[in-house]
């Protein structure tokens, strides 16, 4: 498969990370066993984002209705994300990663909330790729808790005001979205954020989603023609004029 040359390749890609448990029942295996596996595949896709030069990579990793799943899955969950803070934080800090954990803390322990900021503190000043790991996060919240923030601070209620108090507002918005695991939805995953985004799914598991699977997402995406609402000969004659 050949992959995009750099100009087209999309600057933000999100990712719903579907199919651990799965992936894990596939193989006779407890479900927290696919979402271990899915940290090994996070791994390998934040390395082939730095090797491509994206810029920022948002993932989804537990929502907000997550909480409605089984309460020995959920406390695993947290389990693993402490691990992953513990090991996996330093080295994405050494790699030039800057760090953000959008969602609620409500809900989070003390020490998990604090391990979360103390990573966003310690690689603020990374520029080689940001990333984003959304957990405890939903769309709907997202648009709500902007919402809730402007009204506090006594402003209109406008696109640009609730934009700058989205969970994502330091960055832009995602150029392409992708889900793994067959399913075609967005399951109340950036929300405000999608709505000109390029959509991509793959039925791939996401503990199988290597390099190969993410390249033909990339390829997919150059190959598409992203207009905003104008005509295909308007962005035929910005692009010459640009050229």
């Amino acid at each position: 498969m050949s992959t995009p040359p750099p100009p087209d390749l999309p600057r933000h890609v999100a990712i719903v990370m579907d199919g651990n448990g799965r992936w894990a029942k596939k193989r006779f295996l407890p479900r927290v066993a696919g979402h271990k596996q899915g940290v090994e595949a996070l791994r390998k896709t934040v390395r082939h984002c730095l090797d491509r030069g994206i810029g920022v990579l948002t993932v989804f990793a537990f929502s907000s209705e997550n909480w409605l799943r089984p309460a020995d899955e959920v406390s695993a969950l947290m389990e693993l994300l402490a691990l992953a803070l513990t090991r996996e934080v330093p080295q994405l800090q050494a790699n030039g990663l800057q760090l953000h954990f959008p969602g609620k803390k409500q809900g989070l322990s003390p020490r998990i909330v604090q391990a979360l900021q103390d990573a966003e503190d310690a690689s603020a000043s990374n520029q080689r790729l940001v990333l984003n790991v959304c957990f405890n996060y939903g769309g709907r919240w997202d648009i709500v808790d902007a919402a809730q923030r402007l009204a506090e601070l006594g402003q209109p209620i406008t696109e640009e005001g609730l934009n700058a108090h989205t969970a994502l507002a330091h960055v832009g918005d995602p150029d392409l979205v992708i889900r793994t695991g067959g399913e075609r939805r967005i399951s109340n995953f950036l929300l405000w954020q999608s709505a000109y985004s390029e959509f991509y799914f793959s039925d791939v598991l996401w503990p199988d989603f290597g390099p190969q699977a993410m390249d033909e997402a990339l390829y997919e995406f150059a190959q598409r023609e992203r207009r905003f609402g104008k005509t295909s000969e308007q962005v035929e004659q910005e692009r010459q004029i640009h050229a």
